[in-house]
């Protein structure tokens, strides 16, 4: 473990910590403990190491995501944290899986407001056969007319609907761990984190990229985060949102309520020191939890989704874009070679017509 004091030195112990990982030796679970445990005054210090590490491999770059949430509700599952849980009793729109016309509507407002991937989300235990070839239809269109980076998040998967969808296009599939084997059955009991593993093997076997990441504040402790950050390791995920548990009330959790923006920011420079080299989403209840310090979650995190999340609302994308441009961030589109700058994505975005599309995180 690093020392906690390097006075002598004048460095920081989390830039030494951050010297460590950028020379290729990763952290252990001691260190990654100490960073969710830090003092709020070495909260700067923290950020600043988090950003060297960041830096190297992502520069000044902000990926976009727009999820279309495609299908809402009815879903048999008891996802203490989710209102679409079939226990929730919160007030959400229900309805099956969206014709292909407003998905690919979806798509093309994406695309004009700078996002790189365009998500497409559905309810449920898992996708029918019939489902999976709708959108796979859905998809091939997508990536004819726009080319956008396609992920799909439709819950438990067969190997047959997994190499359906690979051959559709759809490039990404996101599933997520949401918390530690620990704490699992504290949060769900319809199906299992075994389950959850399984699919994410059956996606990439398939030869999709995963998605693959955590809710935070849903009651667990410090040592089911580093639990989390350290069980995705073996995945070696593309990307990781990490979730930021916003208490909906008609949910099983409607009353925890255990997260302020430094704690925010501690997990993110977590999840950035363990996984140094991956794709870190701020993703659900960005807004909610981490409030007046949003920017500073980008020197640890390098995406962002814009819009709304699943059934909640999420700030106004012109909000987004005038962070990003205060902050001096560039834009990564499709393809990842070209840049644009949050101006430039303002100005395409001030053009589309109508309400953006709704969002999902988990």
């Amino acid at each position: 473990m690093i020392k906690t004091s390097d006075s002598d030195t004048g460095t920081s112990r989390w830039g030494r910590l951050a010297q460590q990982v950028l020379e290729g030796q990763p952290i252990g679970r001691d260190d990654a403990l100490a960073i969710l445990q830090s003092d709020d005054a070495e909260l700067i210090d923290l950020l600043a190491a988090a950003y060297q590490v960041r830096r190297r491999f992502f520069a000044n770059q902000v990926q976009l995501y727009v999820l279309k949430n495609a299908k809402s509700g009815l879903c048999p599952e008891d996802c203490g944290y989710c209102s679409q849980a079939v226990n929730s009793t919160a007030p959400i729109d229900r309805y099956p899986l969206l014709q292909e016309e407003e998905l690919l509507a979806g798509a093309r407002q994406a695309a004009a407001a700078g996002a790189r991937t365009y998500c497409i989300v559905a309810s449920g235990r898992g996708p029918t056969d019939r489902e999976i070839d709708r959108l796979a239809h859905t998809v091939t269109r997508i990536k004819g007319e726009l080319g956008l980076h396609i992920c799909c998040s439709l819950g438990l998967l067969t190997p047959q609907q997994a190499d359906r969808l690979k051959r559709a296009g759809v490039d990404r599939f996101n599933h997520n761990l949401n918390t530690s084997r620990r704490f699992y059955s504290r949060i769900c009991t319809t199906h299992s984190y075994d389950d959850r593993l399984a699919t994410l093997r059956v996606a990439r076997q398939a030869g999709l990229e995963l998605c693959c990441g955590v809710i935070v504040g849903m009651g667990e402790q410090d040592e089911d985060v580093v639990d989390m950050a350290f069980e995705l390791q073996p995945l070696e995920p593309e990307s990781i949102p990490v979730n930021f548990f916003h208490a909906i009330p008609g949910t099983q959790l409607e009353g925890v309520r255990t997260l302020n923006p430094r704690r925010c920011l501690k997990v993110l420079c977590l999840f950035r020191f363990v996984h140094p080299r991956t794709e870190i989403r701020i993703a659900g209840g960005r807004e909610v939890n981490l409030r007046s310090m949003q920017p500073l979650g980008l020197y640890a995190a390098n995406s962002i989704f814009i819009s709304d999340y699943l059934t909640t609302k999420g700030q106004p994308a012109e909000d987004d874009f005038q962070m990003l441009e205060h902050l001096g961030f560039q834009i990564v589109v499709e393809g990842g070679e070209s840049r644009a700058t949050a101006a430039e994505a303002r100005r395409d975005a001030a053009q589309l017509a109508g309400p953006p599309p709704s969002s999902c995180s988990n």
